[in-house]
């Protein structure tokens, strides 16, 4: 009976993974058969260029956003300065800007004609030829503009770390003559690698996937590179081919998260948010309070007060206020509707998979589920152009059949709608709900269920009656993580969506690609207002834990 059991349970973990990761099968299936006269057109075309512009894009970003994350994190964690609890769950707020609207605004504030450069032609009396400007719309500019939103990824994790530690460990080696700087270095930041690591692994991944921030900025790299060749050009092979490139680099951040999760650091005594922290004075508490601040100014305050003088000025009645503008109340709901439905899905997948896991973990469910839940590493263009190829084959033979049978006489069922979309999304967002829930699952005895068990309960009504009530907050988490990350979604949405089928996100992309910015602001300003909410919600938990 035991085995016939977990029999079952091993097919459904494994029939769910096989459904899950079938971009992952069609794009390496692409690489065992490749074609070697496109690949070396590919080489001596574009390729060299993805690779370097992608390469050298994630090491500036990895760079700048792990010395402000984790910088950020160590000065509100030991120093007390003004304004430190403020700062300590502002510096998360960034977070909430999808980087393709930061870029989008900045490129606003800076062009030549824009408030920055035509504030000072006309407070100095220059022109053009009178002073040089940098431009934004290249590789640093990008890496500023994604650093800006992705540190918090690190913070979050780095500040977490420094929390738990030891801080007789810290003192101990300020009593064998460290210098605060040494015993940062020497101490703390080793005992905190795992985690920054971790977050560093996160904000890679993220700049991978960006297609809004380079697309915008002419910058060539696998994202943009896979949306041209598959959609503008045609060129599904070629598209397929970058997919595989992404898909290797994806695969080296995800054992490289994984080698680093072996390295935690166990850590006892009293933890540095019980300790006292050293107060700063004068010249050294403002320069703390100022580079603190200034990341939340570019990541959030700034963006935020430009889209709402966008809102408020804006006034065109077929694009233009939040009130007027009858089309936005079309996009929020496609926008809304779809986020419910997959963030409901995925919630549902979490819920099975983290139950089927407990208790008993063989390899195959191991594997199983590592495979199931892998979709937050690939980037969103991988995974359109990965469900595109088979979903087309299939729809194709299931249309056909119903059409024989005489039960569907329409086109296609699963490609060109909105079926599609919810499939790749439900794949990209099932790790952010299932970790959360897998958690809180394995903090819950086993001894609730093998009760249930004894009384003859059935598993739907053990999950509904016991689990349920007991994971509330880690599902409400799961559900407005999942939600606010489909309604910032990008790439995946531009390639799967249907026709006339426009979100928050796709409409603020085609109307600032078309410099109207203005025209999207009211969108891009509903994106970031809703993902105030559940920034705060899990930044209060560490909030609790420093006081």
């Amino acid at each position: 009976m035991a085995s016939i059991k977990l029999l079952k349970e091993n097919s459904a973990i494994f029939i769910i993974a096989i459904i899950l990761s079938l971009p992952i099968f069609t794009v390496g299936l692409n690489i065992l058969t490749p074609d070697i006269t496109l690949w070396k057109k590919m080489w001596h075309t574009t390729l060299p260029a993805y690779i370097y512009n992608t390469a050298l894009l994630m090491l500036m970003v990895g760079i700048l956003a792990s010395s402000i994350g984790i910088i950020s994190a160590w000065i509100v964690t030991a120093y007390d300065f003004p304004g430190r609890k403020w700062l300590s769950w502002a510096l998360v707020l960034p977070i909430i800007s999808p980087p393709y609207i930061i870029a989008y605004i900045y490129a606003d504030l800076l062009e030549f004609y824009g408030p920055v450069q035509s504030s000072l032609r006309s407070l100095f009396n220059w022109t053009y030829t009178d002073y040089s400007f940098p431009s934004i719309r290249n590789l640093p500019g990008a890496a500023l503009m994604l650093s800006s939103v992705l540190y918090p990824y690190i913070y979050l994790l780095a500040r977490a770390s420094f929390l738990s530690q030891s801080q007789s460990q810290l003192w101990a080696a300020r009593n064998l003559g460290l210098s605060p700087k040494a015993a940062f270095f020497r101490i703390v930041l080793p005992g905190a690698r795992p985690a920054i690591a971790g977050g560093l692994a996160l904000v890679l991944m993220e700049t991978l996937a960006d297609f809004g921030v380079a697309d915008f900025f002419a910058i060539p790299t696998f994202s943009v590179g896979i949306f041209r060749n598959w959609l503008l050009l045609g060129d599904k092979a070629a598209a397929l081919n970058l997919a595989g490139v992404m898909l290797f680099l994806v695969i080296l951040l995800v054992i490289f998260e994984a080698q680093q999760r072996q390295g935690n650091v166990a850590s006892s005594g009293r933890t540095t948010a019980q300790a006292e922290k050293m107060r700063l004075k004068g010249p050294a508490a403002f320069c703390a309070m100022l580079f603190c601040l200034l990341p939340v100014c570019i990541g959030f305050i700034i963006p935020l007060l430009r889209l709402i003088y966008h809102s408020l000025t804006f006034s065109n009645a077929d694009a233009g206020s939040f009130v007027t503008r009858s089309n936005l109340f079309t996009y929020i709901k496609n926008s809304v509707g779809l986020a419910l439905i997959v963030a409901i899905i995925v919630i549902g997948l979490a819920i099975l998979l983290a139950y089927i896991k407990r208790g008993n973990v063989n390899p195959l469910k191991r594997i199983s589920i590592r495979i199931a839940t892998l979709g937050y590493a690939l980037p969103g263009a991988l995974l359109a152009v990965g469900l595109l190829a088979p979903l087309s084959i299939l729809d194709q033979n299931l249309s056909g059949f119903l059409n024989i049978i005489g039960v569907w006489t329409g086109g296609l069922i699963l490609t060109g709608t909105v079926i599609a979309l919810i499939y790749a999304l439900s794949i990209r967002f099932l790790t952010v709900a299932y970790n959360g829930i897998d958690s809180s699952f394995d903090k819950i005895p086993l001894a609730l269920d093998f009760a249930a068990r004894s009384l003859g309960v059935m598993a739907p009504k053990r999950i509904y009656k016991i689990y349920l009530p007991l994971l509330r907050p880690s599902l409400l988490a799961a559900l407005i993580l999942v939600f606010i990350d489909v309604l910032r979604e990008l790439p995946a949405t531009l390639i799967l969506r249907p026709f006339n089928f426009d979100t928050l996100a796709t409409r603020v992309y085609w109307l600032a690609s078309d410099e109207r910015l203005a025209e999207a602001s009211s969108a891009a300003l509903v994106i970031m207002l809703i993902g105030v909410i559940p920034t705060l919600y899990l930044n209060a938990f560490l909030i609790k834990k420093d006081k």
